[in-house]
């Protein structure tokens, strides 16, 4: 096992330029939004606990369909507001591959890559729309892409990651 970090600081500073091609898709506010884990909890990971997740659209692990969730997701924590929460909230939910799995089946991340292209304001209620999708399934891998934006639908972590799929 190995792991390779690189990590890059930079201040926000003056610029002319301004582009976004990050559009948040358009979805129900979350208090609309069903929750994405069984109320019972049963079969969701353990750390999941740690966070509230409503389903916005996509689909949900073993349920078949597209490979794609559109998550709600704040930690249920409010004191979790650093970069690492932020994160965190990226890397919460299964590989959306697990969608196509015909049952639970062990995963292994191998690389991940990801940018935070925003912050969020001080005064928001925590909320988060993730959109992780899978691009490739195949061989034993899973390519993913996930985008996160704060509930104003502004983006503020774009990422991929390679996982292998033991099923």
């Amino acid at each position: 096992m190995a792991t390779h970090g690189v990590l890059t600081f930079g201040a926000a500073r003056t610029s002319a330029l301004s582009y976004e091609e990050v559009l948040c898709p358009p979805v129900a506010p979350a208090s609309a939004c069903e929750l994405f884990f069984p109320e019972s909890r049963q079969g969701a990971p353990h750390f999941s606990a740690q966070f509230e997740v409503r389903k916005a659209g996509g689909t949900r692990p073993l349920a078949g369909g597209e490979p794609e969730y559109l998550l709600w997701i704040r930690h249920r924590d409010t004191a979790a507001t650093s970069i690492s929460a932020l994160v965190a909230l990226a890397d919460m939910p299964p590989p959306p591959a697990m969608a196509l799995f015909p049952q639970f089946g062990p995963i292994s991340t191998m690389t991940w890559s990801l940018d935070i292209v925003g912050l969020p304001e001080a005064d928001d209620d925590g909320w988060r729309l993730l959109r992780t999708r899978a691009e490739t399934i195949g061989d034993g891998y899973s390519t993913q892409e996930m985008h996160l934006w704060d509930a104003k639908g502004r983006p503020l972590v774009l990422a991929r990651q390679n996982v292998a799929i033991f099923v």
